[in-house]
């Protein structure tokens, strides 16, 4: 079996998106109307998984995709927590619903209703709705601000609450931003890899998983760009006085295989252990685009991965059994249905 472990909600109709807008304009105070969601058809929803998502993965060859909503879509920038609050409930239904129509094929992984100002508690209160609904997982954003760093570093006993809650449901974080509010920051280019590089090295400064031993999480994009300056960053956890990288971070922490050409991943699969490394391929993500010196798309990331000379045992484990390891409940779920 191969398990994709990042996936995204990317191929919402008009309306949703005319939904949105209109939320924001009312958050923003550029609007007096508070919008009501039209709702997305199931035959509509259904039609849209086919024709897409659920296309792709089999032309691709994998079979069951961890879906969430659209990353740059959560917008935790955009003031207000009742706003917040009702688009991760709406944006997180939608994938529920898609599971439940297809559910050998995906399993789902929710947002989070953050803030820049707010605490945790309707974050969480989220999580174990979404976690009591049959959702694996929650994508976890460390920079709600979009680019501008406002929010405490996640070794911070700030977000200590959050990391219990996981504990306690069984459930790993990938850490992803959002969209980014600074014109020198592209998203998809420079915003979503510098939060995985920031986020690689303040987990360097901190003792987050000596303080929580049992908690995992995810960077995507294979890491940012920690696996090419892995030099640098051991250097500093010996400057910082921290124990190496293999017992500081590699217990607890995992990268995914967002790279999106064969030298990235020959380089991400040399430095990073198999056993820190989960299939993903961003279906249908962030680079849409065929790369003219292979003829393929670039994020059809196993066709990298087949390149690899992995013998069977770590071919299983990034394909699979990593992602079941890290996603018990995913796991479970798939064992209830004779996978």
């Amino acid at each position: 079996m191969i398990i994709d472990c990042h996936g995204h909600f990317t191929t919402e109709p008009p309306e949703h998106h005319a939904f949105r807008a209109a939320q924001v304009a009312y958050a923003e105070g550029k609007s007096s109307e508070l919008p009501v969601y039209p709702g997305i058809p199931d035959k509509q929803l259904h039609d849209i998984i086919e024709a897409n998502q659920l296309k792709i993965q089999r032309e691709r060859g994998s079979h069951v995709t961890l879906l969430s909503p659209r990353a740059s879509g959560m917008g935790h920038h955009v003031p207000g927590l009742s706003v917040a609050k009702e688009w991760s409930r709406l944006s997180n239904d939608n994938v529920g619903r898609i599971v439940d129509m297809f559910p050998d094929n995906f399993a789902a992984v929710c947002q989070l209703p953050q803030t820049v100002d707010g605490d945790l508690s309707d974050v969480i209160e989220e999580l174990e709705r979404c976690v009591g609904n049959g959702f694996v997982g929650c994508n976890l954003n460390p920079d709600p601000s979009g680019g501008r760093w406002s929010a405490p570093p996640i070794y911070d006993p700030w977000w200590d609450p959050m990391w219990e809650a996981m504990v306690a449901l069984r459930v790993p974080a990938m850490i992803h931003v959002s969209s980014s509010c600074e014109r020198c920051l592209h998203m998809t280019g420079a915003h979503y890899i510098n939060a995985d590089t920031a986020v690689f090295m303040q987990l360097i400064q901190g003792d987050l998983f000596e303080r929580h031993p049992e908690l995992k999480l995810i960077i995507p994009h294979g890491g940012g760009a920690a696996p090419y300056h892995w030099g640098r960053y051991r250097g500093l956890s010996i400057m910082l006085e921290k124990p190496g990288l293999d017992t500081h971070l590699m217990n607890n922490l995992f990268f995914d295989t967002c790279v999106y050409h064969q030298a990235g991943i020959d380089t991400l699969f040399r430095v990073v252990d198999t056993k820190n490394i989960l299939f993903g391929s961003e279906l249908l993500g962030a680079v849409k685009a065929t790369d003219p010196e292979t003829g393929h798309p670039f994020d059809d990331t196993k066709r990298y991965i087949d390149h690899l000379a992995l013998d069977d045992s770590q071919r299983q484990a990034v394909f699979e059994g990593n992602a079941r390891r890290v996603y018990p409940l995913l796991d479970e779920r798939l064992r209830g249905r004779g996978l």
